[in-house]
């Protein structure tokens, strides 16, 4: 199965042995990279493998490839040799590996290496994207049959990392690193195993005093979080789905729930610019389940191949799981932000109430919806007007823009207010959806963001005397929704309970903040 080799960028050997020694249960290799060490550590890195007691890479990466080193090319060769020199007997006093680029061409190091059983891993970079035929990059980049090529490109978007995916099934070799740098190639990074990697690069996020490559995830969290070391061909996938997905409550829920219930499956995040290249890539994993959220909660209609009642009067999806059909799909925002809503104001339904949505998207269709099913009146306000209206329609609610005339509709609608745009969410912007309204001190306010835990909007609100919740206790419910919908069985009480006390992990942090 792949391996999680923990990447070691500290500027001395002995911070580097300190880092090692710290994180040692979840990595099983480690690779020294030698670029980022101070000038004078660098001639005693032919210790290093004995003093780390685990295989390791050697690297000398240069800044053409994204590296740090910056000096000739005929230094660099020393340096490597000063590392593989003076071999020993027993293998693992060398180092295990040594990453040398497709146009590095120095025979008798090359050689030096494979006759004391030193691996030669063949590399390409790209830091500006991928290219257009990488198996036949692949093809020229061979040497010898002992080799191990890696592939390590930035991905800019979702069918970049359809490309590399593709391009991994139809190289042959055994043993082989494909790696899509940046954001949108996180999953790459956790589904290694999927995309035929033998291993994946990781870091010490907090420790780390030179960043490591973009989209590396911290050891532990790969370790503990994902469970990367169970994770084989035949683990079942599942994930969330959104774009620019920075925050995400969903891979600590799933994985938690999975790690405690034994399940042979994982849940990741899948940042994706196109929707249509996406579930290509969904069937190359054979993805089984997904979580919607912003913004394809109605762009993924048209994948579906049959919905739920709630999907098709709302027009909203967030929910989809694999039968004998195709995709078919789920709306659980609903039941989730109802039960949640009713536990807030401890009420049963919602007559003689008046509640004003803020946005027009997929939640706040939900959101109208279930307003509408338990008898509530409700004005809906949304930057663009018409997006408003087509969902209030539906239900003869109000509808205006988020201007003077629409506040003065807020103000008639005010015993429940329900913010649920992406306004204010960590990673878009801090800025208060409306405003131009003044609270009371009456108004019971509901922001559905739950990152950070008080947004602009929702701190307003709290100053003023109103009763405030975020979306964290929904965003609970529908999950607990969505995982009998993945796994075909609800979690059991005592261990929601538990989760909600497990690990030194954010959101436990944001519950408490």
């Amino acid at each position: 199965m792949a391996k999680i080799c923990i990447c070691l960028t500290a500027k001395t050997i002995r911070r580097n042995l300190e880092i090692l020694s710290k994180y040692r249960k979840f990595a099983d290799m480690a690779e020294l990279r030698v670029d980022c060490l101070d000038a004078d550590e660098r001639l005693y890195i032919r210790r290093f493998p004995e003093l780390a007691g685990m295989p390791v890479i050697l690297t000398i990466r240069r800044d053409i490839d994204g590296g740090y080193y910056s000096g000739g090319e005929g230094a660099r060769v020393k340096l490597l040799a000063r590392g593989l020199a003076y071999a020993n007997d027993d293998s693992r006093f060398n180092f295990a590996y040594v990453d040398i680029e497709d146009d590095f061409d120095v025979p008798s190091l090359e050689e030096a290496a494979r006759t004391f059983r030193t691996k030669i891993i063949r590399s390409y970079h790209n830091l500006q994207g991928t290219i257009d035929d990488i198996p036949a990059k692949i093809k020229s980049m061979q040497r010898s049959g002992d080799e191990i090529v890696k592939i390590a490109v930035s991905v800019n978007s979702t069918g970049d990392v359809l490309k590399v995916l593709k391009a991994s099934k139809t190289c042959k070799a055994k043993d082989k690193i494909f790696i899509c740098m940046g954001h949108y190639g996180i999953y790459s990074r956790i589904l290694a195993e999927k995309f035929g990697s033998m291993l994946t690069y990781s870091s010490v996020l907090s420790e780390n005093e030179i960043p490591g490559a973009p989209g590396q995830i911290d050891v532990k969290e790969l370790a503990e979080l994902y469970r990367f070391r169970k994770i084989t061909k035949n683990t079942k996938v599942y994930g969330v789905v959104g774009n620019p997905l920075k925050v995400s409550i969903s891979p600590w829920f799933f994985n938690t729930v999975i790690g405690l219930e034994s399940t042979d499956a994982v849940y990741v995040p899948f940042p994706t610019n196109s929707i249509n290249d996406f579930f290509e890539v969904a069937n190359e994993l054979d993805v089984q389940g997904l979580s919607i959220t912003v913004p394809y909660k109605e762009t993924v209609l048209s994948e579906l191949a049959n919905s739920s009642d709630a999907v098709k009067s709302i027009g909203a999806c967030n929910t989809m799981y694999r039968n004998k059909e195709g995709w078919y799909g789920e709306n659980t925002d609903c039941t989730g932000f109802s039960d949640s809503l009713l536990s807030f104001i401890g009420k049963k339904n919602l007559k003689y109430l008046k509640t004003t949505i803020i946005g027009a998207g997929g939640v706040a269709r939900a959101v109208a919806a279930e307003i509408y099913r338990l008898g509530g009146k409700a004005v809906i306000l949304n930057r663009t007007a018409h997006k408003a209206k087509t969902i209030a329609s539906n239900y003869k609610f109000k509808w205006g823009g988020i201007d003077n005339n629409g506040i003065e509709l807020m103000s008639k609608h005010n015993n429940i207010i329900i913010q649920t745009s992406s306004v204010g969410m960590e990673g878009y912007n801090d800025d208060d959806p409306i405003s131009l309204y003044s609270f009371t001190g009456n108004e019971a306010v509901i922001d559905l963001i739950y990152t950070p835990p008080m947004t602009p909007f929702l701190k307003r609100a709290a100053a003023a005397g109103c009763k405030t919740l975020n979306g964290y206790d929904m965003v609970i419910r529908q999950a607990c929704l969505q995982y009998k919908c993945f796994i075909g069985n609800e979690i059991p009480s005592q261990l929601l309970a538990l989760i909600k006390t497990t690990g030194d992990n954010t959101w436990n942090k944001i519950r408490t903040g």
